[in-house]
């Protein structure tokens, strides 16, 4: 099968479209297969892109792991370029159907990649998202205990669950330590998505994440959203900034705390042919 290759600040992904996405029985475990980065393609996520009834093509985001999100920002970056570029959609605004619901896009500039997604509004009620406790509350200074060490976080859904720490600084976080006990930690029914943020200044923050079935990527387009909409919440940052990742910066909007939008760099990296054995 024909695939091909892009990443979002070097948050990584395979994309199928056409047939060969058609083609998949098993996208969980052709996921765990082609994204392994020793005996597949190496990659963060497959994402199959199958036609909609909804929105103008129907995307589905299958983890490393197997398991299947509900929403990728940073995928979704990619996916107008894609469709733009291999002549599947002649228009610059595309919608994408997820299990978090109608996505928008629009392609800022096709020379460079600079791609825009309306997010959508944050859900902060904790059945919402979900983390236990009353359904309606916000779960904003959360205690989570691990490795003997507690951690105060802000927990939002952008579609997909996500529980944002501040710490003062960001670089001193183990990643591979913390990360995957919070992520499966017992108030998250779904497990979550964990950022650690640095607050720079009011109009900047640097963060890091360990992502849901993914491990430490380099960027989360939804967690920097979810980062963004916590630091409005905890009174620590503007309702525009930027947002500073391993893999570089996004841009991220939450005009009168409606929709947040999202705006970055997403690139084609490569194609090929994958033995689907």
């Amino acid at each position: 099968m024909y695939f091909t290759k892009y990443n979002g600040l070097g948050n990584d992904f395979v994309f199928l479209d056409g047939a060969a996405a058609l083609s998949v029985k098993n996208p969980s475990l052709l996921a765990q297969n082609i994204c392994d980065r020793r005996l597949g393609v190496g990659a963060d996520g497959l994402v199959l892109l199958l036609p909609s009834a909804r929105a103008d093509v129907r995307m589905r985001i299958i983890n490393a792991d197997g398991s299947e999100a509900e929403m990728c920002g940073n995928a979704s970056r990619c996916v107008p370029l894609h469709l733009l570029r291999r002549g599947m959609c002649t228009k610059k605004e595309i919608s994408l159907e997820t299990l978090a619901g109608i996505i928008r896009t629009k392609i800022i500039d096709e020379s460079c990649g600079l791609v825009q997604v309306d997010m959508g509004r944050p859900h902060l009620r904790r059945a919402e998202i979900p983390i236990l406790g009353a359904a309606d509350d916000q779960a904003v200074g959360v205690p989570v205990g691990v490795g003997g060490k507690t951690f105060f976080g802000t927990a939002v859904s952008m579609g997909n669950p996500h529980f944002v720490i501040f710490v003062d600084d960001v670089e001193e976080i183990p990643l591979e330590k913390y990360g995957p006990v919070i992520e499966t930690h017992s108030l998250f029914p779904r497990k979550t998505n964990v950022e650690f943020v640095q607050v720079l200044n009011k109009y900047a923050i640097r963060m890091r994440v360990w992502e849901r079935g993914a491990g430490v990527t380099r960027a989360c387009g939804t967690g920097a959203c979810a980062a963004a909409v916590a630091g409005v919440i905890n009174s620590k940052t503007a309702e525009k900034i930027t947002v500073k990742l391993d893999g570089g910066d996004l841009q991220i909007e939450w005009p009168g705390q409606q929709h947040v939008l999202m705006t970055g760099l997403a690139q084609e990296v490569f194609t090929g042919e994958y033995k689907d054995l």
